[in-house]
């Protein structure tokens, strides 16, 4: 049986390997000074006068397509502005694991640690790896441009499968 992905993290804090370069563990209180604010469904809300960021979506199939997106916004929000076949059925809720996505090391040691509501969902993903991420709690920033997002070739929808939500 494949061990989880925080079995994975506390693994490698025990054998004395420190956090990721430049990750920065989530606050437990939202909107801590300098603590990300993730809001549960909130896809979205973004600032249209942000810096236009680079966003390259790569299919399961190794199709890629290139978008440009404004910083602040989550991946699961740009795929879906962009029609990118990137599920999300609850809506980035943090519910479930459709808008699983892989990134490459680089990108993945830039960001935030995953809390544990996250870490429990990409649990059940499918095509798991060291560096995935749910797209919904992935937000991009300046720094990220050029970023190379991952799709698996597969997600799991308990809801049901195959059903794909239409963002509103």
């Amino acid at each position: 049986m494949a061990m989880s992905l925080i079995l994975r993290r506390v693994a490698r804090r025990a054998a004395g390997l420190a956090p990721r370069a430049g990750a920065v563990a989530p606050s437990l209180a939202p909107g801590a000074a300098g603590a990300p604010i993730r809001w549960h469904g909130g896809a979205g809300t973004f600032d249209a006068g942000a810096e236009d960021v680079r966003v390259v979506f790569v299919a399961g199939d190794g199709t890629e397509t290139e978008v440009v997106a404004k910083a602040g916004q989550d991946l699961l929000d740009i795929a879906h502005r962009n029609d990118i076949d990137m599920e999300g059925a609850c809506e980035g809720s943090i519910a479930c694991s459709t808008c699983h996505v892989i990134l490459d090391d680089d990108v993945f040691d830039q960001l935030e640690e995953a809390t544990e509501e996250e870490d429990d969902m990409l649990d059940m993903a499918p095509g798991l790896t060291d560096t995935s991420r749910l797209g919904c709690q992935v937000v991009v920033t300046s720094d990220l441009d050029g970023i190379r997002v991952q799709l698996p070739k597969q997600t799991r929808n308990f809801y049901v499968d195959g059903h794909k939500p239409t963002p509103h």
